[in-house]
């Protein structure tokens, strides 16, 4: 944890609660797109993001300052998004808009993309949560295996073979409901 987090967490545990809104801010963006990504709707994915806050204020005395305030905070998240979703049942999607695009991509290649994502999210329904998370994680919001793993509270060997079977899963999906992609072709 860096410096200034550390001093803001003091002050919020001093009884600052203003100073949580600086502690968090860097974050909300994150949460928000990971929530999404995990829920597949927006209302849903505030709430979430928001419980998540909630969570992370009322247990912050018990924040371990060796680990990183970021992980910590997205592993509330998702076990928040977890809950949420149990109670939901409603499918995963992936934001158009949650993934940056160059600015010089053509039309076509913003279609493809939109595209993709929207067949990608078709497909997250076969994974278990489990797997979806660590998909999610590690191949939408691209972190690595060991904050994987540190989010998710498991070893780096469940994320590596959870991804695994995920991407095989994703990988049968997309073919057996867009044979197309067999040929090269969409």
């Amino acid at each position: 944890m860096d410096e200034k987090e550390n001093k803001l967490v003091d002050m919020v545990l001093a009884g600052n609660p203003e100073a949580f809104e600086s502690l968090v801010k860097p974050y909300r963006q994150t949460l928000l797109g990971l929530a999404f990504r995990i829920l597949g709707n927006e209302e849903d994915a505030k709430e979430a993001a928001q419980e998540a806050l909630l969570r992370a204020y009322r247990y912050l005395a018990g924040f371990d300052r060796s680990q990183s305030f970021r992980n910590w905070l997205l592993r509330i998240l998702v076990n928040a998004s977890r809950e949420l979703s149990r109670q939901t049942t409603r499918t995963l999607g992936l934001d158009d808009d949650a993934q940056a695009v160059e600015p010089a991509a053509g039309p076509a290649v913003l279609y493809q993309r939109k595209e993709l994502r929207s067949r990608l999210g078709d497909c997250l329904a076969v994974l278990s949560e489990r797997e979806r998370a660590v998909f999610l994680l590690r191949d939408i919001e691209e972190r690595n295996i060991r904050e994987t793993a540190c989010i998710l509270g498991c070893s780096s060997v469940s994320v590596r073979v959870h991804l695994s079977r995920a991407r095989n899963k994703i990988k049968e999906e997309m073919l057996r409901r867009y044979p197309g992609l067999r040929g090269g072709s969409s």
